[in-house]
């Protein structure tokens, strides 16, 4: 698990969370979806240091991204779809796009199998 200990406005650390597609470019070109994972102003204690972590599934198809310990928000890779707490943002599906990004619809039964899956024994 990649982790990072921060305090919100005083460290870097983008409040999006990006998926990228590589093959399409580089930079922004590369993003195929984004969510936004909190908002300073609403955090209780905002100058209190935060813990945010990255986990990837055994896989390597899905990554969650966890806020003091709390999953924020999944990437699917597989499935080409995201989820977030705070459901944004959301847009139009654009012609010929392969992800979805009308909903970022959060499902804690994702996140339980997601969790679930990090304990169990790799297939064989």
């Amino acid at each position: 698990m990649q982790s990072l200990l921060f305090t919100p406005g005083d460290a870097l650390l983008a409040a999006d969370f990006y998926a990228c597609d590589h093959t399409r470019g580089a930079d922004e070109e590369a993003i195929v979806d984004a969510m936004l994972i909190y908002n300073v102003n609403s955090l209780r204690d905002p100058e209190k240091q935060r813990l945010a972590s990255i986990q990837w599934s055994q896989d390597g198809l899905q990554a969650v991204l966890y806020l003091d310990g709390v999953s924020q928000a999944l990437f699917d890779f597989a499935a080409r779809t995201g989820s977030c707490r705070l459901d944004f943002p959301n847009f139009m599906e654009s012609q010929g796009e392969n992800w979805r990004k009308s909903t970022h619809a959060w499902d804690e039964t994702v996140i339980q199998k997601f969790e679930a899956g990090l304990y169990a024994e790799p297939a064989s």
